[in-house]
Formats: C-alpha cells, structure tokens, sequence
C-alpha cells in the first residue's frame, strides 16, 4: 500500500526512476479499487446503459469507476514513464504500446525487467545498487 500512496504523492512526477516493486504493487491495488469502484456502481446503479437497436446494454461500470479512472489516469502514466527510466528508456517508449498485441507485449517485458545498476541519465539506481557516484556527489555536498 505504500507504494500505491508513494506513486499518489508523486502523482506527476515525470522524472526519475521506479523501482520494479512499485510498479507492481500500485498496479495490483489499482486493480483492487477499479473491481471495488465497479462492485459500488452496481451497488448503487450507477453503471452506464445504453438503447441500441438490438436492445438494452448494461455496462459493469460507471460514475464512480470513471471518477476513479480520471483520477488514476496521470499518476499510473507518471509512474510507467518512472519504471521505463529504471531500465535505461525514454518516456516517449510509451507510444509502442499502440502497436497491437506486440507493443502490449514488449512494454510487458520491460516493466519486469530488472533495474539498471548505477546512475543512469535519468537518476541514480532506487535499489542503491552500483551507486558508487552517489557517494562520491554525497561528499562534495557535505565538503560545500
């Protein structure tokens, strides 16, 4: 949960890395308020429906899922960009999630990639793994 209020907090917050672990706990509960925001819709009758000419369609979800849905829109693309910085890409790497099926997939792959060692363009390792410069960056800030 931690993490999930730690990517909140950050919500947009385009620069640095994210470790694998935050990623994924913020998708899983994420996962778990959208079933709840949905499970509330249904609850209260909220979910949307529609006329069609072949008849009524009654949608699973609703006001209270698209609510939550806008509001977990920018922090869950703020995050991705974050997790695709970890493991050495840029955040416009994004965009080959648009390819069918294939960038689905190879976006997949690099969100369970594990960390690049050390500083990278974007930031030091969160893990502290291979941040020799950082100790080095420390003590010329202390020395000022």
């Amino acid at each position: 949960m931690k993490y999930y209020l730690n990517v909140l907090k950050n919500y947009a917050t385009f620069s640095g890395r994210a470790r694998r672990s935050e990623y994924w706990y913020f998708a899983l509960f994420n996962v778990i308020f959208a079933v709840a925001a949905i499970m509330l819709d249904r609850a209260f009758g909220t979910n949307f429906s529609f006329e069609t000419a072949a008849g009524p369609i009654d949608l699973p979800y609703g006001y209270v899922y698209a609510v939550y849905a806008l509001f977990i829109l920018l922090p869950s693309l703020a995050v991705l960009v974050r997790r695709l910085h970890d493991v050495g890409k840029s955040g416009w790497f994004i965009l080959i999630s648009l390819i069918p099926l294939a960038g689905s997939i190879w976006i997949l792959i690099l969100m369970c990639t594990d960390s690049l060692p050390g500083k990278n363009q974007y930031g030091f390792n969160p893990k502290g793994i291979g941040n020799y410069d950082e100790i080095d960056e420390l003590g010329d800030y202390l020395a000022k």
